[in-house]
């Protein structure tokens, strides 16, 4: 159970570092006020709809372009900087033994195991130590 734990929240700890260092791009195609296309790590789809301004350039009339393309960047963390000189050795120590006892709150001490417990003592024919005392008189 304890590992299982251990397991679970190193796993949970890696991937916050892995989403909090990874820089990443959303991109958004709309025609007109519609959303046609979203993409995550590549380029949107197009509607096909897009004017090319460069097929033609000796025309005069200039045509709005109902397209539209919208990006938004997340920039993740560059540098990963370890918190550990921010505290003291002494506050370190006082941290670890603080932990350590609060888990050891929740450990309860193993009864002791009586092996003989389902077994009757053996029937007594003689008192050996009535018979074995000596009084002095």
């Amino acid at each position: 159970m304890k590992n299982a734990i251990r397991k679970i929240s190193s796993f949970s700890m890696a991937l916050v570092v892995l989403f909090s260092t990874m820089s990443f791009t959303i991109d958004m195609h709309f025609c007109g006020d519609t959303l046609v296309d979203t993409a995550i790590f590549s380029k949107a789809a197009t509607c096909g709809m897009e004017i090319n301004r460069n097929t033609n350039p000796d025309c005069s009339i200039v045509k709005n372009n109902c397209c539209d393309e919208q990006q938004i960047h997340f920039e993740g963390q560059k540098e990963l900087k370890t918190t550990s000189e921010l505290i003291s050795f002494e506050q370190q120590i006082f941290v670890i033994s603080f932990v350590q006892s609060y888990i050891n709150l929740f450990y309860t001490e193993q009864q002791k195991v009586t092996l003989y417990k389902n077994y009757s003592p053996p029937l007594v024919v003689k008192e050996i130590h009535k018979l074995d005392e000596t009084y002095l008189i």
